[in-house]
């Protein structure tokens, strides 16, 4: 073989390895679980202020009743600080307004409702009837709608697929799928599977370190048994949409816990392209910051 030729493959395969991992750059992350859960209860200026400086560019917006005031002081200073109004919780006909007075259309995320009764095909004809009145009034925003797992029947990878294809059966082709590690335990065995099911219809996939049975289900990235595994069967899958890491620690600063993931997730990445290359996992300061 050429040495041009060889130099031209590797280039090749680098350039695919690059793209590969195009959606876990900092840039293109998605913060999640940061307004309620951090232990510093930061406004939305300083809130912006730390994604900028952590080089995470998007940020999806959850919150609770105290936050509503600042729906539009956070959309401000995402703007002011050039990050991405990426996603936003539930529904709000207040947050809904500003949306349009913005110009933006972020996704939505709602929980899938889990019924207590009935066949498979009556659950799912039930929770696709009660989810259409959101997806019509997301439809007329011009915001996907993402179904997000969170434990019981509506969390389960085959029914949020069903959901979907049911609601897109009805003309909202906007509807898809948020799919969340930490509410996916039960899914460990089998995540390349439930991987090749969702990934048509992923909105996005939010990271978090992965032990078995949920011990603890709030873990940094690269601290779990299955994390490297889990992650490298989403490289090889050649999903490239929107990735999110997370806070969801009311006892930690959300720049400490959002740090520990940014650290574990290059030395994942390091350890995907070349078993090894990585070094010694990270230390979370999170540890030290809880005394563990």
């Amino acid at each position: 073989m050429k040495i041009s030729t060889l130099i031209l493959i590797l280039s090749l395969g680098s350039s695919f390895a690059n793209d590969a991992t195009k959606n876990l750059e900092r840039k293109n992350l998605v913060a999640w679980c940061i307004v309620p859960f951090d232990a510093k209860k930061r406004n939305p200026a300083e809130r912006a202020q730390m994604l900028k400086e952590l080089g995470i560019g998007r940020c999806a917006y959850d919150w609770r009743n105290e936050d509503v005031a600042e729906f539009e002081e956070e959309i401000l200073q995402y703007k002011k600080h050039g990050i991405e109004y990426f996603a936003f919780w539930g529904g709000h006909e207040s947050a809904f307004a500003l949306f349009e007075k913005h110009g933006l259309h972020p996704q939505i995320w709602q929980t899938a409702p889990t019924p207590k009764e009935g066949t498979q095909e009556e659950k799912v004809a039930a929770v696709v009837a009660s989810m259409d009145p959101l997806a019509r009034r997301t439809s007329t925003l011009g915001c996907k709608l993402g179904l997000y797992n969170h434990g019981g029947w509506g969390g389960e990878p085959e029914n949020l697929v069903a959901v979907c294809q049911g609601l897109r059966a009805r003309g909202h082709r906007h509807v898809g799928i948020v799919y969340n590690w930490h509410h996916g335990h039960e899914n460990i065995g089998d995540w390349q599977g439930a991987l090749a099911l969702m990934k048509p219809f992923l909105h996005c996939l939010n990271l978090n370190g992965m032990n078995a049975a949920a011990k603890p289900k709030i873990l940094p990235l690269a601290q779990g048994e299955h994390d490297l595994a889990m992650l490298k069967t989403v490289v090889e899958s050649g999903y490239d949409g929107p990735v999110g890491i997370l806070d969801h620690q009311n006892e930690l600063d959300a720049e400490i816990a959002l740090g520990d993931n940014l650290d574990g997730l290059e030395w994942l990445k390091k350890e995907i392209a070349k078993p090894g290359a990585g070094g010694a996992k990270p230390r979370p300061k999170q540890f030290g910051a809880l005394g563990k």
